[in-house]
């Protein structure tokens, strides 16, 4: 830590995290999930890359992971997320407009693929943040 010149204030140096865009994404009132490889249910989405817009991020990210392209909405949360004991992740999360239906592809960087109701989500493997932003654009969209 630093301490500023002539004060009993110390500075630290603001953290330093990743920051992954994640998004809400109902299709015939289910929610799409991905399992990652420490066996937890996620939102589709990623890291945000230099220079990128987080919405074009997660419009990009979804195609990549879903194989479907989407529309991105309104902004819901945003948490720092301890994934591992020494690592954080900024996670920001955005509604994306509901679909009727959609043909979902699981690509290789996920485990497996889930569509689950809402009243399902309380007793998946997943942090609280998702949970909280599901229930969130859930209830914005009349669900």
């Amino acid at each position: 830590m630093e301490q500023a010149a002539g004060s009993s204030v110390q500075l630290t140096k603001p953290p330093v995290w990743p920051v992954s865009i994640k998004g809400v994404l109902f299709v015939a009132q289910e929610v799409v999930l991905l399992q990652n490889e420490r066996e937890e249910w996620e939102l589709p989405g990623g890291r945000l890359e230099a220079g990128e817009e987080p919405g074009s991020c997660l419009a990009r990210e979804i195609t990549e992971e879903l194989g479907i392209d989407v529309t991105v909405a309104d902004l819901i949360d945003c948490w720092r997320y301890p994934v591992l004991p020494s690592r954080e992740v900024l996670i920001v999360t955005y509604g994306v407009r509901p679909l009727p239906s959609a043909q979902l592809q699981l690509s290789n960087e996920h485990k497996a693929l889930g569509r689950f109701p809402i009243g399902a989500i309380a007793d998946l493997r997943m942090p609280e943040g998702y949970r909280r932003s599901i229930r969130d654009w859930a209830a914005r969209c009349g669900l």
